[in-house]
């Protein structure tokens, strides 16, 4: 008999999410609950069921196997929805492949003195100032500027991209109305701008989107605004709440910060740890059954929605010791926060650099940096699908 669902996504969870999902998973590996929008879904919380369900072709991510029409709420309409996050096999394999013909490790690895230089002029922005906030100053304008360089679009878009995301993103009750404005608002704007680069082409990854192709095949024109908008979307708000959460980490731990300090500390092991115990993204992209499973001894019938929880899985105590504290770096604690198998976050690479020179700048320009307020009084975003920080007020 399937359990009644439960409504766990509550005022406690946005609140209190790790203690939360702790619950849950101490309770049971698999959940039946309502998800945010009202769709009944299973959560499942362990690490190694989170592990091997990132790679079961048995779950799918397109929601035409969903059990309804698997629009829900705020769900994407389908011109923005035809991305790698929604396809399976041989359609994410053909799009992954055109995708990555354009988002080369070179391209990435190229834009280091662009973020470098970014980064510079931000932090020249804070000199002289006794207080900062790093959210608003440091953390969402580089992701912004950096993603409008890749792409080669206008910077002066940069504010209504970060309303537009902040939308998508709210728990507010009225969100779903806003939502769809903000999607046709972002649908309109990436169209003017492919137009612009097809008569306009630059040495940007717009550019190189538009002419990516396979012999006889490429991007048809949804498939090129929906890419667009996803390498927008997740490559802004994953940045910038990255950044946001290692510099909290960093922050709030002494240990950590005295190896910053004094230029022992590997930050990309750092970043890694962090990506375990406070991950920006604490839901992976939601599943559909194709055909009647078994999840940890629970049966899931075909076609219902599956939600892996990367933020519980991260913190299995059967998979990491002290999984509540965050590790000092050389400790190897493999998460699972970019996912996993063929879906495994094409953007990773650049979230890395952005933040690994975003916080290396920002404890050599100021070694003296501490919260201005105490750390209980950090407030983070209410947010189902987004662990990140609402401001980090900061002494320099």
């Amino acid at each position: 008999m399937t359990s009644r669902p439960a409504a766990i996504f509550d005022h406690r969870l946005l609140h209190d999410p790790h203690r939360r999902y702790n619950a849950l998973r101490d309770q049971a590996p698999v959940h039946h609950v309502l998800t945010p929008d009202g769709a009944p879904a299973w959560l499942v919380t362990r690490y190694d069921d989170v592990r091997a369900a990132l790679g079961d072709p048995r779950l799918s991510v397109d929601k035409r196997f969903s059990g309804t029409d698997g629009e829900h709420g705020s769900s994407l309409p389908p011109e923005l929805g035809a991305h790698l996050l929604n396809r399976d096999p041989p359609d994410h394999t053909r799009l992954r492949r055109l995708a990555a013909a354009a988002f080369t490790p070179r391209r990435v690895a190229d834009l280091r003195p662009a973020v470098e230089r970014i980064v510079s002029t931000l932090l020249d922005g804070l000199a002289g100032h006794d207080h900062a906030e790093l959210i608003g100053s440091l953390a969402s304008p580089l992701p912004l500027q950096v993603m409008h360089e890749l792409l080669g679009l206008p910077t002066q878009t940069s504010v209504d991209f970060r309303t537009w995301t902040n939308t998508l993103l709210s728990a507010e009750a009225n969100q779903p109305a806003q939502s769809r404005s903000a999607m046709a608002n972002m649908r309109r704007f990436l169209i003017e701008q492919l137009a612009h680069k097809g008569a306009h082409p630059g040495d940007d990854l717009l550019t190189g989107l538009l002419a990516a192709r396979d012999d006889d095949d490429r991007l048809t024109d949804d498939e090129l605004v929906a890419m667009v908008f996803l390498l927008m979307f997740a490559g802004y708000d994953n940045s910038a709440a990255l950044i946001g959460n290692v510099t909290h980490a960093l922050l709030t731990n002494a240990e950590v910060h005295e190896a910053a300090r004094a230029g022992s500390l590997a930050l990309d092991e750092l970043i890694d740890e962090v990506l375990r115990w406070n991950p920006s993204f604490p839901l992976a992209v939601r599943r559909f059954a194709r055909e009647p499973i078994t999840i940890a001894g629970q049966a899931i019938p075909a076609g219902d929605r599956i939600w892996l929880c990367l933020a519980s899985a991260n913190r299995d105590p059967a998979q990491f010791s002290e999984p509540d504290e965050l590790g000092m770096p050389g400790e190897r604690r493999p998460h699972l926060s970019f996912g996993h198998g063929i879906h495994y976050c094409l953007g990773a690479p650049l979230a890395r650099l952005q933040t690994t020179v975003a916080v290396t700048s920002l404890v050599a320009r100021f070694p003296g940096i501490r919260l201005a307020v105490p750390a209980h009084d950090i407030r983070w975003r209410e947010s189902f699908r987004l662990r990140g920080l609402v401001a980090l007020p900061v002494l320099l």
